[in-house]
């Protein structure tokens, strides 16, 4: 896969950028704030989505496939870790000597000049973000920022704003967080991820150090995660605000009812403030409290804060909803750790009544494959009744022998409880075959598992005709 420089120099003027795999997330949110900066933007991606008819109509030239002819006369070419060094608009880019740009460092030179508040942690940074963006929209501020999910209420994943402030989600899978000039982090917590990319835990933790010392202001961090607790305890010159259920935390959450939207309620400075999210799950309120604390440590209002950060209701592929059949439930969730899957299904169990949890699987990548696939068979089995596992959906890395969904598959106790289905549609059929009403099906990953939803609804519909 691609590495960029991330020590590279970047100059003043980026001129014309062309984005290599624009309708990302990512990348697509950055195309738009380069876009409003006046920018001239064009792109390539490997289909159509929603994404790209936006920024098309924003104005960006967008071609569906790779090649090298669309990079045309681009200035600056920005890719992510997920291309290939033989992708042929890499391969053109670095033929003239066109400056390539990892989208982080794309994004850090839209920022250098402004305020940053940057979330990170293994798990629940997107959510934590647009919570941010909420709140500070509800209490009347107009931030830039760039999230790695759609906004529910907002209908984008980034805007440009007319205050100085600037909230990103910011991705430590490859190390490039630390390329930010951070005033205000928030770390969600430091579940080990990314070994492939850090070799170890301990290379891992040492980042998260770096990335909040680098923070001039303030760093909000979990006080519940035992990894970040150890990140905590390496910070010396920085001003902290924790947050967590535990005692010591300076936001303490507390008398948590978990029965639908979650309710609990914050300790902070003496005083408890109470709310209802509009979305379920603890660890949406764990989420909602690290918020809390960033906005407190701006100086706004805590009462208004927690109010305003109430009314988020969600980004895309976040316990997302995609339709009901025969009284079957469809959801999608981004979740692709075993920590993060726990908490995608404690969050569907708090609202399926009396009906099961069918959970489809797509484990990611092969490494994490390899290194997790006990966990997470471990946390399927107990959190879902019945579990359909596709194939490992590679992304960046070359398939490894043996490695397949079958290593978690095989590790159920119960092996009634699990299918290992790579094929889609008989995946689809079978799971028409034993979903009944009342039943809550969430499909799992950060891959393209979202793209079999549709063939579920279907096979759900011809099952019941």
């Amino acid at each position: 896969m691609i590495k960029p420089d991330l020590t590279l120099t970047i100059g003043d003027d980026l001129g014309a950028v062309h984005f290599v795999g624009i309708g990302g997330s990512g990348m697509s949110g950055i195309a738009r704030l380069f876009l409003g900066q006046g920018h001239t933007v064009t792109g390539s991606d490997v289909r159509e989505s929603d994404n790209v008819l936006a920024l098309r109509a924003l104005g960006a030239h967008i071609q569906i496939g790779h090649d090298a002819a669309n990079v045309g006369d681009a200035d600056t070419l920005v890719v992510t870790g997920a291309l290939w060094q033989d992708n042929p608009e890499y391969v053109l880019a670095t033929e003239r000597g066109i400056p390539v740009l990892h989208r982080a460092q794309a994004l850090a030179w839209l920022i250098q000049h402004q305020r940053l508040v940057a979330v990170a942690g293994a798990h629940g940074k997107t959510t934590s973000t647009g919570m941010i963006v909420t709140g500070l929209l509800g209490l009347g501020h107009d931030p830039s920022f760039v999230n790695g999910g759609v906004i529910e209420s907002l209908g984008v994943s980034s805007a440009g704003g007319t205050e100085d402030l600037f909230v990103v989600e910011a991705d430590e899978s490859d190390g490039s967080f630390l390329l930010y000039n951070t005033n205000i982090a928030l770390v969600t917590n430091v579940d080990p991820d990314h070994l492939d990319h850090y070799g170890s835990l301990e290379a891992f933790e040492a980042a998260f150090v770096e990335f909040s010392c680098n923070s001039t202001e303030l760093v909000v961090i979990s006080s519940d995660d035992p990894g970040a607790v150890r990140v905590t305890e390496s910070l010396t010159d920085q001003r902290v605000i924790t947050f967590g259920e535990g005692a010591d935390a300076d936001v303490r959450v507390h008398s948590m009812a978990t029965d639908g939207p979650v309710s609990f309620a914050v300790s902070w400075q003496g005083k408890d403030y109470s709310t209802t999210l509009r979305i379920p799950g603890r660890h949406n309120a764990i989420n909602a409290a690290g918020a809390f604390a960033v906005l407190v440590g701006l100086g706004l209002e805590p009462a208004a804060s927690l109010a305003a950060i109430s009314q988020f209701g969600g980004t895309e592929r976040r316990f997302e909803l995609h339709g009901t059949v025969g009284g079957v439930s469809v959801y999608d969730d981004y979740a692709h750790h075993p920590t993060e899957v726990a908490a995608a299904l404690s969050a569907a169990r708090t609202v399926v009544g009396n009906g099961r949890i069918i959970a489809v699987h797509q484990p990611h990548l092969y490494s994490r494959t390899k290194l997790f696939a006990q966990e997470f068979a471990e946390t399927l089995e107990s959190h879902a009744e019945q579990t359909i596992v596709l194939d490992v959906y590679g992304a960046r890395e070359d398939p490894e022998p043996g490695v397949t969904g079958a290593l978690v598959a095989d590790r159920f106790v119960d092996p009634s409880r699990v299918a290992f289905i790579p094929d889609w549609q008989d995946a689809a059929d079978y799971l028409a075959s034993i979903a009944q009403a009342g039943d809550f099906v969430v499909t799992l990953g950060c891959g393209d598992v979202y793209r079999i939803v549709p063939q579920l609804l279907e096979a759900l519909r011809v099952a019941r005709e």
